[in-house]
């Protein structure tokens, strides 16, 4: 019976490849999205505490699911790309989009956000305008992201983020 509600449940929100989810999640997804109307136009299970705006300007690759995890904040005003198999930790901010210093209503344009294939993202990480990360970088707890980190297979942490470690 469980097996049969998590299936309708699935085809109701769209979420075919959202695998690991309980249940409950889905039931709390349902409830949040399609009567409360909290990140209703967003296309996959996210949990009720996170926010996606924008989510027509956010690409996802296969089994990534950018707001499962408690306390996401994702503005994706300027596009964000996010690769295949990639995981986002609680509380991360990835924030495509800035304003002017001296009229914070003015949006300014800032180049995509792109984070690569087989990622990691920490808890409580910021990713600002512009970053791209490459294939397989891991973003440590509490970091900064400034700027790019193309060629991946790396471990970076700290504010401004920077490389810990690369990874062979």
């Amino acid at each position: 019976m469980k097996n049969y509600i998590k299936k309708i449940l699935k085809k109701l929100l769209g979420a075919n490849n959202h695998t690991h989810a309980s249940i409950s999640f889905y039931l709390t997804d349902f409830l949040f999205r399609k009567i409360l109307r909290h990140n209703s136009k967003v296309k996959w299970p996210i949990h009720f505490t996170s926010t996606i705006h924008s989510p027509e300007n956010l690409f996802i690759g296969k089994e990534t699911f950018p707001g499962d995890s408690p306390g996401v904040y994702i503005n994706a005003l300027n596009k964000i790309y996010i690769g295949d198999y990639t995981n986002i930790g609680p509380k991360v901010s990835i924030i495509s989009a800035n304003h002017d210093p001296l009229e914070n209503r003015v949006l300014l344009e800032a180049p995509p956000i792109k984070i690569g294939r087989h990622c990691w993202v920490g808890t409580n990480a910021v990713i600002l305008p512009g970053v791209i990360l490459g294939d397989h970088t891991i973003v440590g707890a509490n970091a900064v992201v400034t700027k790019s980190f193309e060629g991946g297979h790396c471990i970076i942490a700290g504010n401004p983020a920077r490389i810990l470690k690369e990874l062979h």
